[in-house]
């Protein structure tokens, strides 16, 4: 039977044997195929070209090649795996060659399923043993030059060993300048930073980074975030080391101090807006109230009307201003973070909302044991939960037996605090946009809101390393999660 005859009437997982082999081929230099009755059907032309002949043609039992074998015990060790086994990697063969030298191979072989009634086959890739061994090295370099990260690997010494393009375009030298140099000339004064981060990867296995500042030619600066990461010593090889991973944050550094420029800049926009809108807004109020007082006789119903539209503006304009200087203040060097007593807190609220809670009906409930000190800035937290509670009120609307109920636990991470309440809700869309500034769903009770309220809540959260979150939906009423870390 003849090779193109077995090739083209077997087929293996629904492709043509044929055409597999010859897949193989293109990618592989030397490669043998055998039968389950251990008949050679193909044999590419890098293989045959090496140690074909008469006793290793198409059709012809494999074993007849044993005795070309200058160690044929491994044969046998081979067969005794591959009963057991569908396959073998990096297996060691000797080979004899046309020309009578001996060649030290690597095999793979694994065993191909057919889908018809046919057996097996048995295929078997090979290399050289020295080739296996040499290109290790080459691969690792490969792999680390064709990164996009600047990368740098540092010896025990401290020598570089080696530097990826992308490292030495970052550190504007050519690679061969970089490779043999102490790693402490590539980073100038900032060499010490890197000996401590070395020192501290001597006694952990976790990457460790930092951040250093590098002078170029030109005298610009220039910004790099470093990752370092130690790696072990190969059998023969170098003594281990340290990889450094290195990234240019100079754009994001530039980038982070224009925005606090900016936002410096607003929050001074912002004090200074306010303070010049507060003398008109007093005069404003004061006059209305001089007006209600001296001629409130002479005023007619729609005069009076008038006049309280201009107070309630008037008071609006006052709360507007009041929360966006709030707003503007939070994060600032004034706060002072401590263990608060957050019952304490709401008992003050409690006081303090008593009018309005009573005029709208609403049963307020706070926690009945002593909870658990909360870690923040105290006039902070009552900013907090003066916000929450007041946007429940605000946002009961029409509802039987109305309550809100405060909680506050210990979690894993820090402390939970929670106001719920069975108001009307809020729709899922409107979850995200609600703590942004000036965003209000509509108050229900006739207030007229500001729409900061919740934005003051999430800043000072958040200025405070925690997060807030609610959880509602169109009338099941609304709960607000506040999560604070420990102290």
């Amino acid at each position: 039977m003849t090779a193109q005859h077995l090739t083209e009437t077997r087929l293996v997982d629904g492709i043509p044997a044929q055409r597999l082999l010859q897949g193989l081929a293109r990618i592989y230099r030397w490669i043998l195929v055998t039968d389950e009755d251990r008949r050679v059907l193909w044999m590419s032309e890098g293989f045959s070209s090496l140690l074909g002949g008469e006793d290793l043609a198409l059709g012809s039992d494999s074993r007849n090649f044993l005795p070309r074998l200058p160690k044929p015990e491994q044969v046998f060790h081979i067969r005794s795996h591959m009963r057991r086994r569908s396959a073998l990697s990096c297996v060691p063969l000797d080979l004899q060659m046309r020309d009578g030298r001996t060649l030290a191979v690597e095999a793979n072989l694994f065993r191909v399923e057919t889908n018809r009634n046919e057996g097996p086959l048995l295929v078997a890739i090979a290399r050289p043993r020295e080739t296996a061994t040499s290109r290790a090295g080459e691969l690792d370099a490969a792999i680390i030059d064709c990164a996009p990260e600047a990368i740098v690997a540092v010896d025990a010494e401290g020598y570089v060993l080696h530097a990826n393009p992308a490292a030495a375009q970052l550190l504007e030298q050519p690679s061969e300048a970089l490779v043999d140099r102490p790693a402490a000339l590539l980073f100038g004064e900032s060499a010490l930073e890197i000996e401590r981060l070395a020192a501290a990867l001597d006694e952990t296995s976790a990457p460790m980074s930092c951040e250093v500042s590098l002078s170029r030619e030109d005298g610009s600066r220039l910004q790099i975030a470093i990752t370092a990461s130690a790696f072990r010593a190969k059998a023969g090889g170098v003594r281990g080391g340290h990889a450094l991973f290195l990234r240019d944050v100079t754009q994001r550094k530039d980038t982070v101090a224009k925005l606090l420029r900016a936002n410096d800049e607003l929050e001074h926009c912002v004090n200074a807006l306010a303070h010049d809108l507060r003398s008109p807004l007093v005069a404003l109020l004061g006059f209305s109230r001089l007006l209600r007082q001296d001629y409130d006789a002479q005023l007619d119903e729609t005069g009076k009307h008038f006049l309280d539209r201009i107070e309630q503006s008037g008071r609006t304009m006052e709360s507007l201003i009041h929360d966006l200087l709030e707003l503007s203040r939070i994060g600032q060097p004034g706060d002072r973070p401590s263990l608060v007593d957050p019952r304490a807190v709401l008992m003050q609220l409690q006081a303090e909302l008593k009018p309005r809670l009573e005029s709208s009906g609403i049963r307020l409930v706070l926690p009945e044991t002593p909870p658990p000190l909360v870690y923040c800035d105290r006039t902070r937290l009552y900013q907090v939960l003066s916000n929450l509670l007041g946007n429940a009120i605000d946002h009961m609307g029409e509802t039987q037996n109305p309550c809100i109920e405060v909680r506050v636990s210990a979690s894993r991470d820090g402390h939970d605090i929670t106001v719920r309440d069975n108001g009307r809700g809020i729709a899922r869309e409107h979850h995200e946009r609600i703590f942004e500034v000036f965003q209000s769903m509509g108050h229900k009770n006739g207030r007229c809101g500001t729409g900061i309220g919740l934005a003051i809540v999430k800043k000072i959260v958040e200025k405070h390393g925690g997060k807030v979150w609610v959880e509602s939906a169109p009338g099941e009423g609304a709960t607000f999660h506040v999560r604070l870390p420990g102290g």
